[in-house]
């Protein structure tokens, strides 16, 4: 049991590896769904935002990231 932990652990690890990116995209699709649920948006317009807005988070965090590890280098 002591085993499983660990390996447990990794896994997620893997897919979740900074919080407040896995929170960020789920409030950015939840957002998205509720727009085009509600009729605000048709669908190729909610695809495009969803698309432009993943990238846009995903480039956030890479550049919080870097900012972070050259941080830490020059400590």
């Amino acid at each position: 049991m002591r085993l499983l932990k660990p390996i447990a652990t990794e896994l997620v690890g893997l897919f979740i590896d900074d919080g407040s990116l896995v929170f960020a995209v789920l409030v950015w699709v939840l957002a998205v769904a509720v727009a085009l649920r509600a009729g605000f948006l048709d669908p190729l317009m909610a695809a495009a935002l969803l698309g432009i807005g993943l990238g846009v988070l995903l480039a956030e965090n890479v550049m919080r990231s870097a900012r972070n590890a050259m941080n830490k280098s020059q400590q």
